[in-house]
Order: structure tokens, then C-alpha cells, then sequence
């Protein structure tokens, strides 16, 4: 009798479930290669204010790896496989530093740089953040902490004792991914974030989408009620933009201002400012 799929002989493992876990195997090489060889940069992308003068509110920063070939490797393709893991507190570190070291090389830029719930209590972040505070007092004022509501209702107290204690530095906090998590409304109240980041499934296609304009109204509604800035992610055309500007948003991001990229787009921006001037 011909055996089905589902009929595997006795210990086996299913050629599927063994080739996902061999990929993840490699990534997870690959990650901790480009770490051990200090081979991960960040990639900036813009994020506009919606009002005039249209300038740069600030820029976000994604950790970014080299592979042994020296492609730039984005985060969606390993972060899944690392988050939690060791690893992945040592990519929250790297970004950190990155981050920190342009706030150093270019006072005239904000930055924002993600964050685990599980970095606050990894001693080498703690180490990283205090360092490069020490050195520069202000720095924090220019530096935005971004934590997924996902990894905030993980350990929440965890976060708000930490929210609270980086306050007297001036760094501000934003929820990435406002809308796709379970965030409870009431918890708002215990935590002190100063941005929400709409997530862009909500927010790709809105000008053609009735059920995401109206849910993207209530969760801006949500954040003005709570005083906190709200930044559309996935701006991908005007007409996205122009909606979500009618209705009041404060922030755009995505592809229509720029891409990610690994050359800081301020650089660019400084050159023009000199050419012009």
C-alpha cells in the first residue's frame, strides 16, 4: 500500500519541519558570524511631519547585517529567528550603539532605534545606554526608544519602572506597531509613551480601504486622547498620504519620503544645504 505524507515511519522527521529548522540553523549562523566580526550597520529612513514645513521629524534606524559576501541582509530575514535568543539582545545592543554613535557625529539629527522588553534587563544594553549618556548628557533628548506593543505587554511593569527611570534623561518612547497587538486601552495610562506608530497594515492602501480608514481614525483618536504623537508607517503613495494628513496625523513614514538606507540621508541634505548656501 503506497504510504501517505502523514505516515512517516517511526521517528522520522518531516522534511518540511527539517528544512525550516536547517534554514534557521543558518541564519542563526550567519547573525552570530556578522556579530563576531562586527559586520551590522544601521539603515535610516525619514519619518515627515505631516504639517508645514514638511521637514524631518526624525529618523528611524534598523540594525542591519552583512552576510560573508557583504550583502546587507534586513532584519525582517533574521530578527524571527534571533529575538529570543541571546543573540538577539546582542543585535538590540549593536543597534543601541550605532544609534547612539550618529546622535554623537551629528548633533542636528533625532534618531529612534528599536528595542526588546528583554534588553531592559540585559546588562550589556543597560552597560551600553549609560556609557554614551555619561559621555553626553544630552543625547537622550534627541534619541526615541521604539518597543512593539507585543514586547511592552510582555513585561509591562518591567517597561514602565524603565520608562519612568530614563525620563530624567529625555529620551522619549514610541509604540511600534500601534493596532496589530492586544494593547489593553486602560494600559496606556501606566505607561509614558510620547508616539504611536500606526501599523502599516492599516495604513498601505487606506485611501482605497473604508475598514481601515475607520480603524485607523479610531486609533488616532486613541492617541490624541492620550496626548501622544502619531506616526503612519508604510506610506507608500500621495493619496495614502493626503488621507491620513486630512484626518490628523502627525508623522509619515515609508517608502514615498525614502527608503531605508545604509548612506545617512542627512548627509545628503547637509551637501545640498553647503551647494545652496
Amino acid at each position: 500500500m503506497k504510504r501517505r505524507r502523514a505516515d512517516l515511519p517511526e521517528g522520522a522527521e518531516n522534511p518540511l519541519n527539517a528544512a525550516v529548522t536547517e534554514r534557521d540553523r543558518s541564519t542563526l549562523d550567519m547573525v552570530a558570524e556578522a556579530v563576531r566580526h562586527n559586520q551590522t550597520v544601521l539603515a535610516y529612513q525619514p519619518i515627515m511631519q505631516a504639517m508645514a514645513p514638511h521637514g524631518v521629524a526624525f529618523y528611524e534606524g534598523y540594525i542591519r547585517v552583512l552576510d560573508p559576501t557583504g550583502r546587507v541582509i534586513p532584519a525582517r530575514e533574521f530578527m524571527h529567528v534571533v529575538e529570543d535568543k541571546e543573540i538577539g539582545r546582542e543585535m538590540d545592543c549593536l543597534a543601541l550603539q550605532h544609534g547612539l554613535k550618529a546622535l554623537e557625529h551629528y548633533p542636528q539629527i533625532r534618531l529612534s532605534v528599536n528595542m526588546s522588553a528583554r534588553s531592559i534587563g540585559y546588562q550589556r544594553w543597560g552597560q551600553v545606554l549609560d556609557r554614551f549618556l555619561k559621555r553626553d548628557s544630552t543625547l537622550g533628548e534627541r534619541l526615541v526608544l521604539e518597543i512593539t506593543e507585543a514586547s511592552a505587554m510582555a513585561a509591562p511593569e518591567l517597561v514602565t519602572d524603565f520608562m519612568g527611570r530614563m525620563q530624567q534623561h529625555g529620551i522619549a518612547f514610541a509604540l511600534d506597531n500601534f493596532g496589530a497587538g492586544t494593547t489593553a486601552i486602560g494600559n496606556f495610562r501606566q505607561f509614558f509613551f510620547d508616539a504611536v506608530k500606526i501599523d502599516g497594515q492599516f495604513v498601505r492602501g487606506i485611501s482605497r480601504s473604508h475598514d481601515n480608514q475607520a480603524v485607523v481614525r479610531a486609533l488616532i483618536g486613541i492617541a490624541k486622547q492620550f496626548d501622544m504623537l502619531t506616526v503612519a508607517e508604510s506610506v507608500e503613495n500621495q493619496e495614502d498620504a493626503e488621507f491620513l494628513v486630512e484626518n490628523g496625523v502627525d508623522c509619515l513614514q515609508g517608502y514615498l519620503f525614502g527608503a531605508p538606507s545604509v548612506t545617512p540621508p542627512w548627509i545628503e541634505d547637509m551637501k545640498k544645504q553647503q551647494e545652496a548656501g
